[in-house]
């Protein structure tokens, strides 16, 4: 059995926050600790593991004080008879809203999908007007899936497939690729317990080998980092999760002799010129691999994420992916939008900008940069048009499972990133048209498409659309949609609007 995260270990994580914030916290911790003091777990352990998990989890990641008091609290208003108004009284509104905002509906009439599918609206509905909800909610979600050995059978499926196809892609899209890694590999044993079965019998047999591979290699590069005179460096291997080595056995037919990065090497300096001369390095020790040269410094995804990867032939037969980053960015890549509400990574280490991977967080959330400690009002913790898009949903009705197919279609496929001719990058989901690109930018593009290019070269609209093409829409006033559009496009928005516009027409 696991024991209890103290109210220490929490505040240890938080070295960040100031005296008012750790006292609501300490507050926070006696108050859930009294209120769950009868409850237990499926494990036969005291309640109070879960929340007092949740809370740590947070403070890990760099949240706020508000956010890591609502971790601690988010089971007490269903759970334990605690009155919203009771605590608002006891920890103001801020904390009540977030803790609302994840509570699960137990007073909702739908039973089964449509239950679910409604918990789902309303969760998304609360986090389009504070992207904390969704933080909390995850790292609820993350010690669920971490515990799900002791759920009884019937839900443990239920929660795992559920976990995979919703929670792990959330925390992809929020750039929290520790989490997303966490959930996928909590819950694929229990939602595809036969495939994970093939994938971890297929990397005993390849485990040695790559090991070996790494170690050799790290040696090597150590040596010629120094004798260049890059001294002030650290590495370290990552373990490609089991999840997503499925994913990609999948993609490759289980020909693992095709994946390249079942382990990586990790070279982490301090700046961006560093990262360059880092990787000018390794090539003029290895030879790279032509086409798996990867530049997400130059052109981070649309989730914030920067680093450089290359694959290299290793000299033995063998080939090695090696990821090259600045701390800031290793920092983003693990924590993804959750490294920017702690007030020490508003400006990144020792007070300098973290780089234009923060940008987009920036358009979320004004705060980051300003003086944190400024009242709710004048920090704006609005979510990512995405998560606005989930919370602007059709009413409930009998099409539940339409809608659950929907927001797995449109928002946690495998994504495409495409450019527009400015530069700008348009995050859609997989087999994405043109005509898909055009709704994501406006309504107006959509319904005035006349043509388009990609790659600067004439396309028809039902093009597939793959990652890095430069996307350009041409649009003529007298343009209008028509019934084959809606086969063309892919994402719900886009048939909505076209749908939308035939009625108009008519």
């Amino acid at each position: 059995m696991l024991s209890v995260k103290s109210c220490n270990d929490i505040l240890k994580e938080a070295p960040y926050l100031d005296d008012a914030g750790r006292e609501l916290i300490k507050r926070a911790y006696l108050f859930a600790e009294k209120a769950h003091t009868t409850h237990t777990r499926y494990s036969g352990e005291p309640y109070f593991v879960h929340p007092a998990q949740v809370g740590f989890s947070l403070a890990h990641v760099g949240m706020d004080a508000h956010t890591i008091a609502a971790g601690l609290l988010h089971d007490t208003i269903e759970d334990a008879d605690v009155t919203p108004s009771d605590m608002a009284k006891e920890f103001g509104p801020e904390v009540l809203d977030l803790v609302e905002g994840v509570t699960k509906l137990g007073s909702l009439r739908y039973q089964g999908l449509e239950r679910h599918a409604e918990s789902l609206r309303k969760l998304f509905a609360a986090t389009a007007k504070d992207i904390r909800v969704l933080i909390v909610k995850l790292m609820d979600r993350l010690h669920n899936a971490q515990t799900l050995a002791h759920v009884p059978e019937q839900k443990r499926k239920r929660i795992a497939l559920e976990t995979l196809d919703i929670y792990a892609p959330i925390a992809d899209r929020l750039g929290m690729s520790v989490v997303k890694s966490e959930l996928e590999d909590a819950a694929f044993p229990y939602a595809l317990p036969e495939q994970y079965k093939r994938v971890r019998d297929l990397l005993k047999e390849r485990g040695s080998e790559t090991e070996q591979r790494l170690e050799k290699t790290e040696k090597g590069l150590k040596r010629a980092l120094a004798q260049t005179g890059i001294r002030d460096f650290r590495t370290e291997s990552r373990k490609k999760g089991f999840y997503s080595l499925f994913r990609k056995l999948e993609r490759k037919e289980w020909d693992i002799t095709k994946i390249h990065d079942i382990i990586a090497l990790r070279v982490i300096v301090h700046t961006i010129a560093e990262c360059y001369t880092v990787l000018g390095i390794v090539h003029g020790e290895w030879r790279p691999v032509p086409g798996k040269i990867k530049d997400y410094i130059a052109f981070p995804k649309p989730n914030g994420y920067q680093s450089i990867h290359t694959t290299i032939y290793t000299g033995d037969g063998g080939t090695l992916e090696i990821q090259v980053r600045s701390e800031a960015m290793h920092r983003e890549a693990q924590f993804g939008i959750a490294a920017h509400f702690s007030y020490k990574e508003a400006t990144g280490h020792h007070g300098k900008a973290v780089g234009k991977g923060i940008d987009w967080v920036r358009q979320l959330m004004p705060e980051v940069g300003m003086d944190t400690k400024a009242p709710k009002s004048a920090r704006d913790m609005s979510a990512p048009q995405w998560v606005k898009e989930l919370a602007e949903v059709r009413e409930i009705s009998s099409d539940s499972e339409e809608y659950l197919e929907d927001i797995k279609t449109d928002f946690f496929t495998h994504r495409v990133f495409v450019f527009t001719p400015k530069g700008d990058v348009i995050d859609l989901p997989i087999a994405a048209t043109p005509i898909d690109f055009a709704y994501a930018i406006h309504s107006d593009i959509g319904n005035h498409i006349a043509g388009a290019k990609v790659n600067a070269k004439m396309v028809s609209l039902d093009t597939e659309l793959h990652n890095g093409d430069i996307v350009e829409i041409i649009t003529k006033k007298s343009s209008r949609p028509n019934k084959k559009w809606l086969d063309m496009a892919k994402t719900t928005m886009a048939k909505k609007h076209i749908r939308t516009a035939l009625i108009q027409q008519r």
